[in-house]
């Protein structure tokens, strides 16, 4: 999808009513004459204010069709396509600019996710917590992926995933569940415990807090 959109954005398409250049953005999901999509996400479309087209076509379509709204030039990128589209205010397509930064940090997010869930299969072997971590704190990352690391932190056994997990809001409530589970029976193996006060760590059989020194119930 990036790959597509850098694409696009190293063409230059330009309004024939205005010849200002075209902004890309994303496609609505409906095609306003038929009911279909565009066959395509993305449009290339005129948001200049001061373009004829859309000066001169509030007049037109409140004339014709007794109300509000006007004209935008649009392109369909790899076709001959090209409509004015009729929109019904000034703000029409403005939100919907591609954001291509945002675009770049979603497709480095998504690598990321890739690289863990590949990650997966030997980090028991080689002791590697990361890709575990990195898929269970990351909220878009996909479920099933995280449910997969969530079953390997007890083969893991490592306590380092104790702090970082307690400290995330999940927001799947069996994930965390799971979470809490795997976490619970890590510290049983190492016959450790959380201190009901500062939530540092101490042996199950303490009964003073080597951290905070308050007695332990």
């Amino acid at each position: 999808m990036l790959a597509t959109v850098l694409k696009y954005l190293e063409e230059k398409h330009v309004c024939p009513h205005c010849d200002k250049e075209l902004t890309l953005c994303h496609a609505p999901p409906i095609h306003v004459g038929d009911g279909l999509g565009w066959g395509s996400e993305y449009l290339f479309i005129c948001l200049n204010d001061d373009c004829p087209l859309f000066v001169n076509g509030w007049k037109h379509v409140e004339a014709n069709y007794c109300h509000v709204g006007s004209y935008r030039y649009m392109e369909i990128p790899n076709s001959n396509e090209s409509y004015n589209m009729m929109v019904a205010g000034k703000g029409a397509f403005t939100g919907s600019v591609v954001d291509i930064e945002a675009m770049k940090r979603q497709n480095k997010r998504y690598q990321q996710e890739k690289k863990a869930v590949a990650q997966l299969d030997t980090c028991l072997e080689e002791k590697n917590l990361e890709p575990v971590l990195f898929l269970l704190l990351d909220d878009h990352a996909h479920i099933k992926h995280r449910k997969r690391a969530a079953e390997l932190l007890e083969p893991l056994g490592d306590l380092g995933c104790i702090e970082p997990l307690r400290n995330h809001d999940f927001r799947d409530s069996n994930l965390e569940q799971t979470v809490n589970l795997a976490i619970s029976r890590i510290l049983a193996t190492n016959y450790l415990k959380e201190c009901p006060f500062c939530f540092e760590l101490i042996k199950v059989r303490a009964t003073v807090c080597k951290h905070c020194r308050k007695d332990l119930p």
